[in-house]
């Protein structure tokens, strides 16, 4: 299989026609070999427009949905970001491409070392992968311009948003019933709102199931 010209017509036909004009995200998706990040068995399906599992329960997202969610961070060359449940590390790839640092954050430990292998294979200096509980963020390497959540959630918890800095952005899928949002929350004196961008449904990210409160 040619990669190369797979990696181009999945940026031609996944990317570039779903309102992603950011040139650094388009270079940095027809560059990356996102078949490196997948088992080598998936390889053949790294660049169709599915969702790919890469561990049980674990995703790579769709190049529609990670570029548009990207994109939509609205991230600069600056920036501090982090990648929440990086898995095998694509998404931290692209995020590295944007800003000045992606940390990447990984609880399954064996995601974690591929990942940090991948992107070190690839020569990509500017991560970091940390391993801990996806819902508790990184506190100590905060805080970050812009969090990404790298899946499905049925709501964002108060942990990550705390972790944002003032005029910092969190963008993630938000699922409901039937359809799911991606919306970008961001933090502004003080005050978290949030805006919805477009629709998407994708795997739920573990941990990120909404709390049923208790009623008497």
């Amino acid at each position: 299989m040619d990669y190369e010209i797979a990696r181009h017509n999945m940026v031609e036909s996944q990317v570039r026609t779903n309102d992603v004009t950011d040139r650094r995200i388009i270079s940095a998706m027809e560059s990356l070999p996102r078949e490196r990040f997948v088992p080598k068995s998936l390889r053949p399906l790294a660049y169709m427009g599915e969702p790919l599992e890469v561990s049980e329960g674990r995703y790579l997202l769709d190049p529609r949905t990670l570029s548009k969610l990207i994109h939509a961070a609205d991230i600069e060359s600056g920036d501090l970001v982090l990648d929440v449940g990086c898995a095998t590390g694509y998404s931290t790839a692209v995020l590295a491409a944007l800003a000045e640092t992606a940390v990447g954050l990984e609880s399954d430990s064996d995601l974690a070392d591929e990942a940090g292998r991948l992107l070190t294979d690839l020569g990509i200096d500017n991560t970091a992968v940390i391993k801990g509980p996806l819902t508790g963020g990184a506190p100590a390497q905060g805080p970050f311009d812009v969090i990404f959540i790298n899946g499905g959630v049925e709501e964002v918890p108060e942990t990550l948003t705390g972790q944002l800095k003032e005029g910092g952005r969190l963008a993630a899928v938000v699922l409901g019933r039937r359809l799911g949002k991606a919306e970008v929350f961001v933090r502004a004196a003080g005050v978290v709102s949030s805006r919805t961008e477009f629709d998407a449904t994708i795997p739920l990210l573990p941990g990120f199931q909404r709390v049923t409160a208790f009623t008497f």
